[in-house]
């Protein structure tokens, strides 16, 4: 079977539930990004950076500071398991799957049903860009140049 790309599909996550489970470097990128698109966002994580504490004082994010517990689960439409502890994000994306919830894991696109894409947006101009996977340098670079490219609008 042929490779192909994976294709942009733009979604109404504003009564989604998320949940991100993590609050270290990578889920703190993905907190802030989601944070914009849906009032609903909970993230779970024992400690997290000064960055994402600032989202849920200011009433941005549900902060939850626990460990994970497949409890945490209920309800949730899209998780993305964005840990420091392998071993944790395997077991969320396995809990997932047996609830039949889409995930993203942060440290395995095999055990991802999407790729989170670099953000670029201006009010409703919404830009989302991916590699499928295979430049994240590439496209971290595109990302920049559409985010310069929206401020100059």
């Amino acid at each position: 079977m042929a490779e192909y790309p994976y294709f942009p599909l733009f979604i109404d996550l504003s009564e989604k539930k998320l949940v991100v489970f993590g609050a270290g470097r990578i889920a703190r990128r993905r907190i802030t990004v989601l944070s914009q698109f849906t009032p609903a966002l909970t993230v779970i994580a024992p400690d997290c950076l000064p960055e994402v504490e600032a989202l849920a004082a200011e009433g941005k994010i549900r902060y939850l500071k626990k460990v994970y517990e497949e409890e945490d689960l209920e309800g949730a439409d899209i998780v993305f398991a964005a840990t420091n502890d392998h071993a944790v994000n395997d077991r969320i994306h396995g809990d997932c799957i047996k609830r039949g919830i889409t995930v993203n894991v942060s440290t395995d696109r095999s055990k991802s049903d999407f790729y989170f894409p670099g953000v670029a947006r201006k009010g409703n101009i919404v830009v989302g860009v991916t590699a499928s996977g295979k430049d994240h340098a590439g496209a971290r670079k595109v990302s920049e140049k559409m985010r310069e490219l929206l401020e100059n609008m």
